[in-house]
């Protein structure tokens, strides 16, 4: 299996100035606010937190599988890692539980991506 292709700083920058465009094309009105009244500011940050862990635990999860299927991890890294990644989605779906969050609340607008859960 080929590595990953090195990043160089050109790179990078192109990536950000992609992203920067594709931000500026978000209107107003598509992005969801946080609530931040003082009886609700614990639930609103609780939500963007773990929506952004969400969205890192499913990309982890798709890079993981890439590894797999391309043959670059041992059985035991195989069912180390998924075991991680298990026990990460349960932590997830026990802290919005505290927070009174359905999974269905972490659903992350991700612009032109689409949204995080299907």
């Amino acid at each position: 299996m080929d590595s990953p292709k090195p990043l160089t700083p050109k790179d990078v920058d192109e990536a950000v100035s992609q992203l920067r465009r594709q931000l500026q094309g978000i209107t107003e009105p598509s992005l969801e606010r946080i609530d931040c009244s003082p009886e609700t500011i614990e639930q609103g940050l609780a939500k963007l937190v773990l929506g952004l862990i969400e969205l890192l635990r499913r990309l982890l999860e798709r890079q993981a599988i890439r590894r797999m299927e391309g043959g670059s991890l041992t059985d035991q890294q195989v069912e180390e890692m998924g075991l991680a990644l298990m026990k990460l989605e349960e932590k997830i779906k026990d802290l919005g539980q505290q927070f009174g969050l359905k999974p269905e609340d972490l659903n992350l607008d991700l612009g032109p991506l689409g949204n995080l859960l299907e």
